[in-house]
């Protein structure tokens, strides 16, 4: 059932499910990562400073000794001193502590990032599942974990043993010399054992971080179907995003519709399209207002005419306009010459209604530019 189930989960997770759960608190993380850093940053600052913390530990523990009569003999002065001395021997380890902990927070987020999910403390009984549980001690992750671990200790063994084998003459040295020289001596071996142990986990970190990218990314693996669901619950229902899409396209429609009154002329096809314009004082342009093919042509005429709009027709302009103007938006440069005849016609027209002139003859043969120019069709 799970070799099926992989084999369904075939597709890369979309962005979406990343981040869902990313917000469940599942992402990835190498611990091994965060365990090489620290122990590295540790043994650098021990490297870089172990010689001054060792002699101010020294003189701390000296001065920790030397003590009075009346300190010998108060109830609270010993205590006092321990605390004072305490307090001064972690100073000194802070520089360490604090690199060591920086390293472990850079290590932690190196891979992953920063996340917080209060899913994370909600209670999991599934995890008490003992056929569950048994199922996790035999799957890929237990297995490629007790690798890492064998190899882990295999890569430790052997470093441990190659430094001890490489200061093997020291440390024999160290045995008969004086405390102080062999003191010296061997921490230094300890140090760079420390700082050799810590780099050879690099190897161990290189191999674990693109494994738990691998691991997380085959996790969130998604199938067709995963892919649909979300989809679906991201977009919303086909049917209701058709429902919408049609009610907008009905508003928009009878915005339109509403802005033929305001029109200066309406040019047609006289019946395949109609294109309302306007202009006004302060327009670099006229405007189209309306425009539409076929049925809603038929609309855009009747109501010019019944708002007593003049209707124009000129069908190679209407092509033209139909196809190169953009609602509520000034026509092209190329159709200004032409659009100024019929703008001419309609304000002779405006005063001849008004009896200060002769009705004036509907222009004829407006010549569209070639590259405007749209062949008689009805798409």
């Amino acid at each position: 059932m799970a070799e099926h189930d992989d084999q369904e989960r075939s597709l890369p997770a979309t962005p979406q499910r990343i981040e869902k759960a990313r917000a469940d608190g599942r992402t990835a993380r190498s611990r091994e990562l965060a365990t090489c850093l620290v122990l590295l940053a540790g043994s650098l600052v021990l490297a870089a400073s172990g010689p001054r913390i060792a002699l101010e530990l020294k003189r701390l523990m000296a001065r920790s000794l030397e003590f009075g009569r009346d300190t010998a003999f108060s109830d609270t002065a010993l205590v006092e001193r321990l605390g004072t001395y305490s307090v001064e021997g972690l100073m000194l380890a802070a520089p360490m502590f604090g690199a060591m902990a920086l390293a472990g927070f850079a290590g932690t987020l190196g891979v992953g990032g920063w996340i917080f999910s209060s899913k994370a403390f909600e209670a999991d009984f599934g995890r008490m599942d003992p056929a569950r549980g048994l199922a996790n001690m035999f799957s890929i992750n237990s297995i490629a974990e007790l690798l890492k671990a064998l190899a882990k200790a295999a890569l430790v063994a052997a470093v441990s043993l190659l430094v001890f084998d490489l200061s093997q003459a020291e440390l024999i040295v160290a045995a008969r010399a004086p405390v102080e020289h062999a003191a010296a001596g061997v921490s230094s071996t300890v140090i760079a054992g420390f700082l050799a142990l810590s780099s050879s986990l690099v190897v161990i970190a290189a191999i674990d971080v693109p494994f738990v990218l691998w691991r997380h990314a085959r996790e969130l693996r998604m199938s067709r179907q995963d892919l649909r669901e979300e989809s679906r619950e991201s977009e919303g229902d086909p049917q209701i995003k058709m429902r919408v899409r049609s009610m907008q396209r009905e508003m928009a429609r009878k915005r339109m519709m509403a802005e033929v009154s305001r029109a200066d002329v309406v040019v047609t096809n006289p019946t395949h399209y109609a294109v309302a314009l306007a202009y006004r004082e302060g327009m670099n342009a006229p405007r189209v207002l309306a425009k539409g093919s076929e049925r809603i042509a038929a609309r855009i005429r009747e109501l010019a005419a019944e708002n007593g709009v003049p209707l124009l027709e000129a069908p190679g302009l209407a092509r033209a306009l139909y196809r190169h103007a953009a609602l509520g938006a000034a026509i092209p440069p190329g159709l200004y010459d032409a659009v100024a005849q019929v703008l001419a016609w309609v304000f002779q027209l405006r005063r001849s209604r008004q009896g200060e002139a002769p009705e004036p003859v509907a222009p004829v043969h407006i010549v569209v530019p070639a590259e405007l120019t749209v062949l008689e069709d009805r798409a």
